[in-house]
C-alpha cells in the first residue's frame, strides 16, 4: 500500500504565503500607479520632485503591507523552532525528562515527535541502567564481608607486607562499592527526598579538617542539609586534597557570600590543567599521569558535585596561584521549598 502524501508540508505554507504577498503587492502596485499617474496628474504641474515623492510613499505602503501579512507566518515558524531548540538545550544538559510540544502537522511537528519518541527511549535506557549499578552494588555488599573475613584470617598467617596490601586491596573495593552505590542513587533519585535540618557546617568541616591536619578558617555558619551527604562531601575534597597535593599544606576556607555557604579546599600540590578542571568532575576519570597507587577511585569530586546540587548548589575548579589548585563549594543556606 502507498504511503500517503505528508500533509501540512511546511515550504507549502511558506510559498503560498509568499505569493499571496507578492499578489497584494502587484496590486497595490497597480492601484497606486493609477492614483500617481504623472499624465493624469499633469506631471508638468506635478512636477519631478512630487512624483518621486509619491512613488517611495507607494513602495513603502507596499514594503509594510507585505512586512505585516508575512509576519504572522515567520513568527509562528520562527517561535516553534525556538521552544524546540530550547527544549533539545535542556535535553542536552541532562534533564532527560525534557519533551517538546508537538503543534501543527508539518516537518517541525514531525521532528518534535521523533525528538520526543527518542528522548523516551533514552530515558527508560538511562534509568534501567541506573537502576541495575545501584542494585548490582548493593548486592556486591553481601560477597565483599566475605572476601574482607577470608582477608582478614589469611593476613593474620601471612607475612606482615603481604597482610597490609590485603587489607588496603579490601578497603579499596569496600570504597569503590560504597561509592559507586551512593553516586548511583544519587544520580538516579534512589535517595530519600532531602531531610532538611540544621546542619553546623563549620563544625563538619573543623572534624574532617583534624582527620587529615588540614590548616582551617572558619566562621560559624549553619545551614538547611542532610549532615551525612555534606560531611561525605567534606571529606572528599580533603582526601583528594591528601591524595593529589603532593604532600603540599591542605588549606580549608569557609564563608558566607550573599546567602551562600562557601568552602574551599586547597592546595599547592601539581595542579589541574585548565582544559581537565571541569572533565575531573566525571566519573571515574582521572588526570594524565595520577597514579592508581595513590589510592581513590575516580569517584570522590563526581559525588562532591553531586551532592552540592542536591543542596541546590555547585562545586568547581579553581587555579590557586602558580601551583595547586582550589575546589570551590557553593551552598544555599536555606533549601528552596518542594514540597
Amino acid at each position: 500500500m502507498p504511503e500517503a502524501a505528508p500533509r501540512g508540508r511546511l515550504h507549502v505554507r511558506i510559498y503560498l504565503a509568499l505569493l499571496a504577498s507578492l499578489f497584494v503587492a502587484t496590486l497595490m502596485f497597480a492601484l497606486a500607479h493609477l492614483r500617481f499617474d504623472p499624465i493624469k496628474a499633469g506631471y508638468a504641474v506635478v512636477g519631478p520632485r512630487m512624483h518621486l515623492m509619491g512613488l517611495v510613499m507607494m513602495l513603502s505602503v507596499i514594503a509594510l503591507v507585505v512586512a505585516i501579512g508575512a509576519y504572522p507566518v515567520i513568527r509562528r515558524l520562527t517561535s516553534r523552532l525556538e521552544r524546540l531548540e530550547r527544549s533539545v538545550d535542556a535535553w542536552g544538559k541532562g534533564e532527560l525528562s525534557t519533551r517538546v510540544a508537538v503543534e501543527g502537522d508539518d516537518e517541525v511537528a514531525r521532528l518534535a515527535t521523533s525528538f520526543n519518541d527518542a528522548a523516551a527511549r533514552i530515558e527508560t535506557l538511562m534509568t534501567a541502567q541506573k537502576s541495575l549499578l545501584a542494585n548490582a552494588s548493593h548486592e556486591l555488599r553481601s560477597p565483599l564481608a566475605r572476601i574482607r573475613m577470608a582477608a582478614e584470617l589469611m593476613a593474620e598467617k601471612a607475612p606482615p607486607a603481604i597482610g597490609a596490601e590485603l587489607r588496603r586491596n579490601v578497603a579499596e573495593l569496600d570504597q569503590l562499592i560504597d561509592e559507586v552505590l551512593l553516586a548511583s542513587r544519587l544520580d538516579a533519585g534512589g535517595l530519600p527526598a532531602p531531610c532538611r535540618e540544621e546542619v553546623d557546617l563549620a563544625g563538619l568541616v573543623a572534624e574532617e579538617c583534624a582527620r587529615v591536619n588540614a590548616a582551617l578558617e572558619a566562621q560559624p555558619l549553619v545551614l538547611d542539609g542532610e549532615p551525612k551527604l555534606l560531611r561525605r562531601m567534606i571529606r572528599n575534597l580533603l582526601e583528594n586534597a591528601a591524595r593529589y597535593g603532593g604532600g603540599s599544606e591542605i588549606e580549608a576556607r569557609l564563608s558566607a557570600s550573599e546567602g551562600m555557604a562557601v568552602l574551599d579546599v586547597c592546595d599547592s600540590g601539581p595542579g589541574i590543567p585548565e582544559a581537565e578542571r571541569e572533565r575531573i568532575f566525571e566519573p571515574f576519570y582521572r588526570i594524565a599521569g595520577a597514579s592508581e597507587a595513590a589510592g581513590g577511585v575516580g569517584l570522590g569530586l563526581a559525588l562532591v558535585r553531586q551532592v552540592a546540587r542536591r543542596h541546590g548548589g555547585d562545586a568547581r575548579c579553581l587555579p590557586n596561584g602558580a601551583r595547586g589548585c582550589c575546589f570551590r563549594v557553593t551552598l544555599p543556606r536555606k533549601l528552596a521549598n518542594t514540597d
